[in-house]
């Protein structure tokens, strides 16, 4: 299995890498991003300090984490149906699941790269917040970990579920919409969701990027323990039980159903 998670990125490592003007792009603009948020937060001021005290009461510290976290639901919505869809304009997917490695193996393996590259450029926006003044000295690190963990699980569940739509009917993708329209208005990406009222409130108790976000603030910004975590960690475990499971029997029902109708390879 190591041997073949090796394969994988460094494949990936090798055509990301064929690139490079790209590669450097994405970084420019990761910096561009936060020196644009720095700025606002400083035109903000103590303006919503009543919203913010909860979170360690500094804007830029807060959108800062909800900017660099909520890359890996992005990267899990479009990695896993991207990585379907490279794979099929290659012609390669159908020769990739007719070895007997397992289907779920492949996806997740040819999908590692982006989670690898998604944690590069979140450890570079936290180097960059650092240095612009962000205070994590009381950072849990263990507690952000855990946390991360099952970020990652919840929203890879929610990725492969956006595949197996991109699968079987090619375009017009319901999961990749509703999770991409609604997490940064309602998961607390930009602003402390204590702003809404709170029938809308409510709607943002429904996705993980909430209680992921909320507890990564928590856990590097006011260093809370892993008991203080509890709540949050508590919601992201019952989202991985719910979600994973699905995902994984979307995904193989897709791949029986394409391959039944012969349109594994189309696109």
């Amino acid at each position: 299995m190591l041997r073949k998670a090796y394969s994988f990125i460094k494949r990936s490592y090798t055509l990301q890498m064929s690139y490079k003007f790209e590669f450097f792009l994405r970084l420019f603009f990761m910096l561009f991003n936060i020196l644009t948020y720095y700025f606002i937060a400083k035109l903000i001021g103590s303006a919503g300090m009543i919203y913010l005290k909860p979170y360690g009461g500094d804007y830029f510290s807060f959108v800062l984490i909800g900017i660099a976290f909520s890359t890996y639901l992005m990267v899990s919505l479009r990695g896993f149906s991207e990585t379907i869809r490279d794979e099929q304009m290659m012609g390669t997917l159908e020769a990739m699941l007719v070895t007997p490695t397992a289907t779920t193996t492949i996806i997740t393996l040819s999908s590692i790269w982006s989670f690898i590259f998604a944690s590069f450029r979140v450890f570079m926006y936290l180097v960059v917040g650092i240095l612009l003044g962000v205070n994590m000295t009381d950072a849990n690190i263990i507690g952000a970990l855990v946390i991360l963990i099952l970020t990652i699980i919840c929203f890879s569940s929610i990725g492969i579920m956006s595949a197996s739509f991109i699968m079987i009917f090619k375009r017009g993708d319901p999961i990749n919409m509703l999770f991409m329209s609604t997490s940064e208005l309602f998961g607390g990406v930009m602003f402390p969701i204590e702003l809404f009222p709170p029938w809308m409130q409510n709607v943002s108790h429904l996705l993980p990027i909430t209680y992921s976000l909320n507890g990564m603030r928590h856990a590097l910004l006011q260093g809370y323990s892993l008991s203080d975590l509890a709540p949050d960690l508590g919601a992201l475990v019952v989202f991985s039980f719910v979600l994973l499971p699905m995902s994984l029997l979307a995904f193989n029902y897709a791949v029986k159903k394409v391959k039944a109708d012969g349109t594994l390879i189309q696109y």
